[in-house]
């Protein structure tokens, strides 16, 4: 991997141990270790990054599988933003199991940070499996959107690498506080709208506001500027974790960090799809 940034782009150590967007890479931007013999470096992260990005592929085989094993039994209809699919009961099952592992995984990676290999790996399977009941439940005879969405993820992806290392958009403190104060206001609201779909004074204007076509779109946008925003603070943490010579074990929380980051960003991406094609099937 090229060197992301110059040294006038890399945030000083007060700046980076301030706040930190991506979760995953809080701890590493406060690690003060170093190791000359066997440090990290950039290729490393991205082989690692890669290695991440593959078990996705991993659970979009899974998903296929059992979704040929679990046809069976009890069905319901959904529907998700002006798609119709029909779902078994064991389908559902799993689909719910998946996003309540993707949690836990994650939540481990995080704090056991000796476990990240396995558990930033399992992570990765989780979010491939709800991709794929993306793809190939909701979406279904539209699977091609699932490439469009690819291609503007990647795109996106190198504008904010391009825009960090060419100094135009700079890590700062103040960048940082953005960043955590648009993630806590948005995490904040859905929290408020999940907790009054459950609320019956509430659960109508919650429904309505959620099928609005023009709220749904704009979430989603607001999402995905703050996930290619989070795409910079971890270009920074990775210059730090490389330039400062941090030892080789901290590439897995690196490249997990990034490839959570990634993922996070595609998932939005494909949903903003989903939102705009849904709209025209209605």
């Amino acid at each position: 991997m090229a060197r992301l940034s110059s040294n006038n782009n890399t945030a000083t150590k007060e700046r980076r141990s301030f706040l930190s967007s991506n979760p995953v890479m809080h701890r590493l931007d406060k690690v003060d270790e170093y190791s000359e013999s066997n440090a990290a470096t950039y290729g490393g992260i991205a082989a690692k990054t890669v290695y991440f990005l593959l078990f996705t592929i991993v659970g979009i085989a899974a998903e296929r599988i059992l979704s040929q094993m679990l046809a069976t039994g009890q069905t319901f209809d959904i529907s998700y933003k002006g798609f119709q699919t029909t779902l078994y009961m064991g389908e559902s099952i799993a689909l719910l199991a998946s996003v309540v592992l993707a949690i836990v995984f994650q939540l481990l990676a995080f704090f056991a940070k000796s476990t990240t290999p396995v558990t930033g790996a399992l992570y990765c399977v989780t979010q491939g499996y709800f991709i794929s009941f993306l793809l190939f439940k909701v979406l279904r005879g539209f699977e091609y959107l699932g490439l469009l969405a690819l291609a503007i993820t990647m795109t996106i992806v190198m504008v904010m690498a391009i825009l960090y290392a060419t100094g135009i958009i700079r890590v700062t403190k103040k960048f940082r506080m953005v960043m955590l104060t648009l993630f806590i206001t948005v995490i904040a609201v859905s929290l408020l709208m999940l907790i009054g779909s459950f609320i019956p004074a509430t659960g109508e204007l919650v429904a309505q506001i959620r099928n609005n076509f023009a709220i749904s779109i704009g979430f989603s946008v607001i999402f995905i500027i703050i996930a290619a925003l989070f795409l910079i603070c971890d270009f920074a943490t990775i210059d730090h974790v490389v330039q400062d010579q941090l030892p080789k074990k901290y590439e897995w929380q690196a490249a997990f960090g990034l490839s959570f980051t990634v993922l996070w960003l595609y998932i939005k991406v494909l949903d903003l799809i989903i939102t705009i094609f849904g709209n025209r099937n209605k």
